[in-house]
C-alpha cells in the first residue's frame, strides 16, 4: 500500500511539473530556429528527462516483478535483450549513411549519417514485425476460435 502511495504522488509531482513548463512556454512565447527561447528548450529536455523516468520505472519494476514472480524470467529477459542488441546491430550494418539527396543544410558527419540511417532502418523493420504480428495473430485466432 505504501508503494503505491510513492507512486500515485510521484506522479502528481511529475504532472504539475509538466504543466508548470507547458504553462511557461506559452506565457514566454516559443520561437523556432537559432534564436529558440529556454521554454522550447525546457519542454524538449523536459519530455527526455520524462521518458528516461518512463523506461527506467518500466525496466527495473518489470525486471523485480518479474523476478519475484517467476525467477527463471531473467533467462527469457536476458534473450530478449540480446535479441533487441542483435536487431540494433542488423540495422547498424544494414545502414549505408548516404547524404539525403537534395540536402542543402548544414554538413553532417558521417557517423551521424550513419546512425539515422541505422534508427530510420530500425523504425522499418519494427514496423513491419508489427504489422507481421498484428496479421499473424489474426489469423492464429481465427483457426483456434473456429474449431
Amino acid at each position: 500500500m505504501k508503494l503505491n502511495k510513492i507512486f500515485k504522488w510521484g506522479m502528481v509531482v511529475l504532472i504539475l511539473i509538466s504543466i508548470a513548463i507547458l504553462i511557461w512556454g506559452f506565457v514566454a512565447g516559443f520561437n523556432d530556429g537559432p534564436t529558440a527561447l529556454p521554454p522550447t528548450n525546457a519542454l524538449l529536455t523536459w519530455a527526455l528527462i520524462m521518458i528516461g523516468i518512463a523506461v527506467f520505472c518500466w525496466l527495473v519494476i518489470g525486471l523485480i516483478v518479474s523476478v519475484v514472480n517467476d525467477p527463471k524470467s531473467l533467462v527469457r529477459i536476458g534473450l530478449v535483450l540480446v535479441g533487441a542488441a542483435v536487431l540494433c546491430l542488423v540495422s547498424y550494418l544494414l545502414a549505408s549513411g548516404a547524404p539525403a539527396i537534395g540536402y542543402t543544410g548544414d554538413p553532417v558527419t558521417p557517423g551521424t549519417l550513419k546512425l539515422t540511417d541505422a534508427i530510420l532502418n530500425l523504425t522499418y523493420i519494427c514496423g513491419a514485425a508489427a504489422i507481421l504480428a498484428i496479421v499473424v495473430g489474426e489469423i492464429r485466432m481465427a483457426i483456434v476460435n473456429k474449431k
